[in-house]
């Protein structure tokens, strides 16, 4: 998107330093990465960032709005609500397309939005890696301005903890050494100096949680959790021997309290509106008369990582969800990802995700920088881009205006 710097890029680009790159990730961290990560971060042109942050902005006003905090109570599950709900999530993320504009430039269309923590800690770190073994122009900026690697670490640190120590604070999550996000938990621990704790691992004494100090063994309380919890994973799981569900009425705060995964998220699409907002219904909602379904997809409103989605939906389908069930799916106009990044094998396409911070006390969401996602294949998922590369998990880099 900035052609000085993609064939500066390419040109520059070696087998041996991208894999030098990747060792380096892998070892400097307590746990490697396992997914992959793209030969290439993506260069954003001036005017394609202030197109981001404009539909950003556009989109926060609408879920930044007492009517919308009622309305998406609604989307929480009854069998997965949790007590002590925040006033708002402290972490917001809103995936875009990338796509053509029709007039030879690019326009963002929003994809996906969530209330749930992504890889903050491991983006910081990838910016370092990334800068160390690629000759990057210094001009170019990975923190959304005003913030510099220093303030997000402050801002980051200031929302997870809030107040709180970090011996009292967890990373809670549900056996983390198998996650695929892993590094970033190392990533955080080292950012913050909290612990990372498997579900299975919390004790609970009534109102009061612990969970045993790894070298000395014993017992530490509990007074903050900074949850990565997948509810959808959770619930796949059988014979868990838990003492805290999480949803039990506990004494502890919450940096992300569950809830927001339901309420920041696919729900959330039908309700927006904007020039990068794809018309999307519940399908629940549908007018009698169906919308050309070959322009749609079909998602499930709170699965992740692509899972579920129907590409292609027909009306045998919609027809088999259960009725009971027709409010847990969306119709979403599909959008055209732009072939925008020339790599040596063909071009690729790119998704922007614009990660937000939103410490209690502060009146909205604040953007702090971003992760990228490239794809060859129909959808941005791994299963869509086997055997490919450049393609994956990567980061933008932006000029300022």
């Amino acid at each position: 998107m900035i052609r000085e710097f993609r064939h500066r890029y390419n040109a520059a680009f070696t087998q041996a330093r991208y894999d030098a790159y990747i060792h380096d990730i892998n070892t400097s961290q307590r746990a490697p990465m396992d997914f992959h990560l793209c030969e290439t971060p993506l260069f954003i042109s001036a005017e394609m960032h202030c197109r981001l942050m404009a539909a950003t902005n556009e989109i926060i006003a609408q879920i930044n709005t007492p009517e919308y905090m009622v309305r998406s109570v609604a989307a929480i599950r009854p069998d997965l609500a949790v007590p002590n709900p925040t006033p708002h999530p402290e972490f917001v993320q809103l995936d875009f397309a990338l796509c053509d504009d029709g007039h030879g430039g690019y326009v963002p269309k929003l994809i996906e939005l969530q209330g749930f923590p992504s890889l903050y800690a491991f983006q910081w770190r990838l910016d370092q890696k990334t800068r160390q073994h690629f000759d990057l122009d210094p001009a170019l900026r990975f923190y959304i301005e005003p913030y510099d690697e220093t303030s997000y670490i402050d801002l980051f640190k200031h929302t997870v903890l809030n107040g709180h120590a970090p011996e009292n604070t967890i990373l809670l999550e549900l056996f983390p050494d198998q996650q695929k996000t892993r590094i970033d938990f190392a990533c955080t621990e080292l950012l913050t100096g909290i612990r990372t704790v498997c579900l299975t691992k919390v004790i609970r004494r009534g109102e009061k949680l612990f969970y045993k100090h790894p070298e000395r063994g014993y017992e530490v309380p509990i007074t903050r959790i900074y949850s990565r919890v997948i509810f959808d994973d959770l619930c796949q799981q059988t014979g868990l021997d838990l003492q805290f569900t999480m949803r039990e009425a506990v004494d502890v705060s919450w940096a992300g309290h569950p809830c927001w995964f339901f309420q920041i998220s696919k729900y959330s699409l039908p309700l927006l509106r904007g020039d990068s907002v794809p018309v999307s219904y519940f399908v629940s909602d549908l007018p009698a008369e169906l919308p050309n379904l070959q322009d749609y997809v079909l998602k499930p409103l709170f699965s992740y990582s692509g899972a579920g989605v129907e590409l292609d939906p027909t009306p045998a389908k919609l027809a088999a969800i259960p009725a009971e069930r027709r409010g847990e799916f969306i119709l979403q106009r599909k959008v055209e990802y732009a072939p925008l990044v020339e790599t040596p094998d063909g071009m690729a396409k790119a998704e922007v995700r614009i990660l937000m911070l939103w410490p209690l006390g502060t009146p909205a969401p604040i953007p702090v920088c971003n992760l990228v996602r490239m794809s060859k294949g129909r959808m941005m998922g791994t299963r869509f881009n086997k055997d490919r590369t450049w393609v994956g998990s990567t980061l933008g880099y932006y000029l300022p205006s």
